[in-house]
């Protein structure tokens, strides 16, 4: 966690300790990458360094960790052109499109399109891999990438991909998701996420990402694949009804959890490690 980095915004015209200060964000700190985000070795990926400047740069961040995720696997990524593999991406927020055009018009071009909209996410890693499995980006906000998992798992159950790379990325490349989470008094005013505490006073915004390749386990032990681990069961629903749009559902949350045990044959005695989504503010962690 450390202060917004001067090349991303003037943090000085947007911070405001006021939570209810028009336009201003209440902290100076998130979970900022330590990487150049404007950097991006095109030519490996044969695109035209024209194509790549209108490129989202998620998308050219999930280029890049979907051949390293492919070659920690020990499979290479040209032997997967043709196949059924599918991809299946977490969006966040489509950012880039305003930095790179809406604040000036005349740089539209013929790839502005495919370089900022969400669906391009998965589809840039498919079409420059020349895969022909299902392709999706998916946005269910905080549990994006955790669905992202759910779909690709679905569909090689069904036999309908023999691979999957999974997983998201996201970059915050402008102030307004952290005004508008200082507005809903979601944000830690001192960068510091206080999950299930009394004290807490809200998550801290940072980005990042990863992609994970999945097969079928039969298959993977028949290919003789590197096993990190086995997804034995996994559930999706959503709140429904709750106090508020952005608030919690403890029976909801209870049921997707049974209906994944129940997926995976297990029971609440068989697990002997939980991960939770804490968000750090009382109305989010209150069940």
């Amino acid at each position: 966690i450390r202060a917004i980095p001067s090349s991303r915004w003037d943090v000085a015209t947007y911070y405001d300790p006021d939570v209810t200060a028009p336009g201003k964000m209440c902290t100076r700190r998130g979970g900022f990458l330590d990487l150049p985000i404007d950097r991006f070795d095109a030519a490996f990926f044969n695109i035209t360094p024209k194509e790549a400047m209108a490129m989202d740069p998620q998308q050219r961040f999930l280029l890049e960790l979907s051949w390293e995720a492919l070659e920690y696997a020990a499979i290479d990524p040209q032997s997967l052109r043709g196949s059924k593999a599918g991809v299946f991406i977490g969006v966040s927020s489509i950012e880039y499109d305003f930095v790179a055009v809406d604040r000036n018009i005349d740089r539209i071009d013929s790839y502005s399109t495919t370089g900022s909209c969400s669906s391009a996410l998965a589809g840039r890693i498919s079409f420059t891999l020349g895969l022909q499995g299902p392709s999706q980006a998916i946005d269910t906000a905080c549990s994006s990438s955790l669905v992202s998992i759910d779909n690709a798992c679905a569909y090689l159950r069904l036999g309908k991909a023999d691979l999957a790379l999974a997983g998201a990325f996201t970059l915050n490349l402008l102030p307004k998701g952290m005004i508008q989470m200082t507005k809903l008094q979601a944000l830690s005013p001192d960068g510091v996420c206080r999950s299930f505490d009394a004290e807490a006073k809200g998550y801290v915004r940072s980005e990042g990402g990863g992609l994970v390749v999945l097969k079928r386990l039969d298959q993977a032990l028949a290919d003789g694949d590197p096993i990190l681990g086995v997804i034995r069961g996994s559930a999706v629903n959503q709140d429904g009804e709750s106090n508020g749009i952005s608030a919690p559902n403890g029976d909801a949350q209870q049921q997707v959890i049974a209906a994944a045990l129940h997926e995976a044959g297990w029971s609440e005695a068989d697990l002997d490690y939980i991960e939770t989504h804490g968000t750090g503010t009382r109305v989010g962690d209150q069940t």
